[in-house]
C-alpha cells in the first residue's frame, strides 16, 4: 500500500546559537543531527515537498515575555539567531517561518501555510527535542497535522527529557521513526 500524504520537512532552530561551540547554547553532541537532517532536506528538495526553516527572532529593543524564564537570545540580526551554516531557505519549495515561542505553529501562519499546500503530515526535525522540538509536535496535532519525528535527526543536552518527549510525541501525538523511514515519506 502507497502512502499518498503530502508531506512537508519543518527544520526547527538550525541556527548558530545551538550549532556554534562558540555560543552559550551549544551543547556536546548537538552537531550528531546535522548529516541526518541533510539526508532529509535532499530528499524533500528531489521530490519538491516543502521544506519549512522555522528560526526563533526577537525584536531588539523590545519587551518580551520569553525574558521571564530566559535570558535575552536570538535578537533580529545577531549572530545566535542567524542560520548555521547551509540551513538557510533555498530553492522554490523552501521557506522561512519567524517564531517567538517554542512551537514552530504558536502565534505564526505556519498550519494556514501548510492547509494551503495540502500538507498532511509533517516530518520535525532540529534542536531541542524537549522543547521546540516536542512543542511543535503537539501544535502540529492540535492544528491537524501527522507529526513525525526521526529520531537521529533531533536531540537535546537532556537526553533523558528528549527520551520522554520522543515516547509521548509517539504515544500520544504522532510517530517517532528512523531517518530512512522518514525519507520514504518525502520521496
Amino acid at each position: 500500500m502507497t502512502d499518498t500524504k503530502k508531506t512537508a520537512l519543518i527544520l526547527v532552530d538550525v541556527i548558530n546559537s545551538f550549532f556554534d561551540p562558540s555560543q552559550p547554547n551549544y551543547y556536546k553532541g548537538v552537531e550528531d543531527v546535522l548529516e541526518p537532517i541533510r539526508r532529509l532536506r535532499a530528499a524533500a528538495n528531489a521530490s519538491g515537498a516543502v521544506v519549512v526553516h522555522a528560526v526563533e527572532r526577537h525584536r531588539p529593543g523590545f519587551d518580551d515575555f520569553e525574558w521571564r524564564k530566559l535570558p535575552l537570545h536570538h535578537l533580529e540580526q545577531a549572530f545566535d539567531a542567524e542560520f548555521f551554516g547551509e540551513f538557510r531557505p533555498q530553492g522554490d519549495n523552501e521557506t522561512l517561518v519567524l517564531k517567538r515561542r517554542f512551537s514552530a505553529f504558536f502565534a505564526t501562519d505556519l498550519a494556514l501555510f501548510l492547509t494551503e499546500q495540502k500538507v498532511e503530515r509533517v516530518i520535525i526535525v532540529g534542536v531541542k527535542t524537549n522543547v521546540c522540538i516536542r512543542a511543535t509536535a503537539q501544535d502540529a496535532f492540535a492544528n491537524g497535522f501527522e507529526p513525525v519525528v526521526p529520531r537521529e535527526a533531533t536531540n537535546s543536552n537532556r537526553p533523558h527529557l528528549a527520551e520522554a518527549s520522543l515516547e509521548d510525541i509517539d504515544r500520544y501525538m504522532g510517530r517517532v521513526v528512523s531517518v530512512d523511514e522518514a525519507i520514504g515519506m518525502l520521496s
